[in-house]
């Protein structure tokens, strides 16, 4: 996504883990992610890169080891649930939006300002009006299609529906940002629109993601480094210029190079 090893080492680490295990005979996992970098992570289905994801999002707690934000106003701070996540700008994005993600009923707009809410209420009174323009600056920025942002969250394409949980999160103005399969069912168009979201915000705002994807090719198109997973551990760790097609397939299947 743009970040050259030079700069990548003058980049501040944002989370890191140490000696993290997700599962048992998996070696431990020794980690830095970089503030504006983009991580990639892939695997053969079931050999522990959604566990990986899902320990950093707190979601679920490691075997050992742990996981810590940096950076913050509060120094550095391990995360042990998704709250301590959250508090400390470490988002993430589930792969099953209709279940874990959008909130079915809702308007648009709710489902975009549910992570924001505070921002937008004074006593509780909550200033629609203020929401409706951070809204609109991402409905603009993502290229949203909805009608108005007072329309059923259901009405809108599963492509639409994913821009507006990944601007519900961008405009918590998070440190980290944890995609799972983040354009799986969406179409060409809105996957385009969204690779260039992911990169102007890590290069004009900084903020990293870590991006598990079932398909290679939008590894290829966004990631700065690749871990690829197997049984539990991570097989290779893929700079910028080894990152291929051929080396992503080889090392998931152990195989050190193609």
């Amino acid at each position: 996504m743009g970040m050259s090893a030079n700069s990548r080492e003058d980049s501040a680490v944002v989370l890191r883990c140490r000696g993290l295990r997700t599962r048992h005979g998996a070696r431990p996992i020794d980690l830095d992610i970089r503030r504006g970098e983009t991580l990639g992570l892939a695997g053969l289905e079931g050999h522990g890169q959604d566990l990986f994801l899902e320990t950093l999002a707190g979601l679920r707690p490691p075997l050992d080891g742990v996981v810590e934000a940096l950076g913050s106003v509060e120094g550095t701070s391990r995360l042990r649930s998704q709250r301590d996540a959250v508090r400390h700008g470490v988002v993430y994005l589930p792969r099953d939006r209709k279940t874990q993600g959008i909130l079915p009923g809702l308007s648009v707009l709710n489902n975009f300002g549910i992570a924001t809410l505070p921002r937008y209420a004074t006593a509780g009174v909550l200033r629609k009006g203020e929401m409706e323009r951070a809204y609109r600056t991402y409905h603009d920025r993502l290229a949203i299609h909805a009608e108005s942002p007072d329309v059923s969250i259901n009405s809108l394409s599963g492509g639409n529906q994913q821009k507006v949980l990944i601007s519900r999160w961008l405009a918590a103005q998070p440190r980290v940002v944890l995609l799972n399969d983040p354009t799986r069912g969406v179409d060409v168009a809105t996957r385009t629109t969204l690779y260039g979201v992911f990169r102007e915000a890590s290069s004009m705002e900084g903020i990293s993601f870590v991006i598990l994807s079932s398909q290679i090719e939008e590894l290829l198109m966004t990631a700065d480094r690749v871990l690829v997973f197997r049984e539990g551990s991570v097989f290779r760790d893929l700079a910028r210029d080894e990152i291929s097609s051929d080396n992503i397939i080889a090392a998931m299947f152990g195989r050190e190079t193609a």
